[in-house]
């Protein structure tokens, strides 16, 4: 049983991710259609938020599979 709670931890955190990414990545593009002018800075923080996001997810599937 523990098992199978570890694997939806970790089937959450994948999801959690993939959205948090997806919006960072729909807002940033809407930003910079918004304002051409400041992409670079856009796409710098876009990408820097994106690792945070990952990271996070590392350390939740890491977390749910570990934790028993």
């Amino acid at each position: 049983m523990t098992g199978t709670l570890g694997a939806i931890g970790a089937g959450l955190a994948v999801i959690g991710a993939g959205i948090g990414i997806g919006l960072i990545g729909a807002k940033a593009v809407e930003s910079i259609a918004r304002q051409p002018e400041a992409s670079g800075d856009i796409r710098s923080s876009m990408i820097l938020m994106a690792a945070f996001v990952e990271g996070a997810a590392l350390i939740a599937i890491l977390l749910s599979i570990f934790v028993k």
